[in-house]
């Protein structure tokens, strides 16, 4: 009977307040959440994960060491990703950060590739932004990869110590130059001879994700594998 009143509520409010895909805007059908079937099934995925030496990873070669990179779908402008980063960024929805996660995760286990995985760190935000954004949308994409994969996300061990400029018109080189001081490494010694799986939001150029890779590789035994939600070619 109480779940008979539930449902009837549920239903009821759904007809005030409907739910929506974050993606395409469509209305979400009953055990549907954040992002809709045909969504989840259809948005531009890269399979990155599925080829050795494919060209997210070889924008590292010869910067930085690292075990693999994946993400999780080609980022288009005007596209539904782009809806779907913008929307998780600047108009307060986490939950799709912890979504794609979830999500991503479940394919990546699927084809064995996070088995030796040890923690997860998300890229940060200086505490500026973080203070106006109220929360890292990488860490809500690092949560949702967590609680499918079992393994935990170190908070504190990465930070971001200078609020540097916005990467956006800078060219590739004035990316790596704007990023090379701006992330410190705490705890280093909590990190030998651990696998890390280094998560972002997009990744363009990969300077912010390999000066980050950059300070891991200098602790002794220190691996990393990062998977992004989007690629931007």
């Amino acid at each position: 009977m109480f779940k008979l009143i539930k449902t009837y509520i549920l239903d009821s409010l759904a007809i005030f307040y409907p739910a929506i895909c974050f993606a395409c805007g469509e209305l979400l059908f009953r055990g549907e959440n954040v992002v809709c079937t045909n969504c989840i099934v259809g948005l531009p995925r890269t399979n990155f994960h599925r080829f050795a030496n494919n060209k997210m990873e070889k924008q590292f070669w010869g910067k930085v060491m690292v075990e693999a990179a994946f993400a999780f779908f080609y980022f288009q402008k005007r596209g539904r990703i782009q809806r779907l980063l913008h929307t998780l960024k600047y108009k307060k929805n986490p939950e799709i950060g912890e979504k794609l996660g979830s999500l991503y995760a479940a394919e990546l286990m699927a084809e064995n590739k996070l088995h030796s995985i040890d923690y997860i760190i998300a890229i940060p935000l200086h505490k500026k932004k973080m203070k106006v954004r109220g929360y890292n949308q990488s860490l809500c994409f690092a949560e949702g990869i967590s609680k499918q994969l079992n393994k935990p996300v170190l908070r504190n061990c990465l930070r971001r110590v200078k609020n540097n400029a916005t990467q956006t018109k800078k060219s590739r080189f004035e990316r790596f130059k704007n990023v090379a001081t701006v992330f410190k490494v705490s705890k280093a010694s909590e990190l030998k001879n651990k696998h890390l799986l280094l998560v972002d939001d997009v990744m363009t150029t990969g300077s912010t994700l390999a000066a980050c890779v950059q300070l891991f590789n200098k602790i002794e035994g220190c691996k990393v594998t990062i998977a992004t939600i989007a690629y931007a070619e």
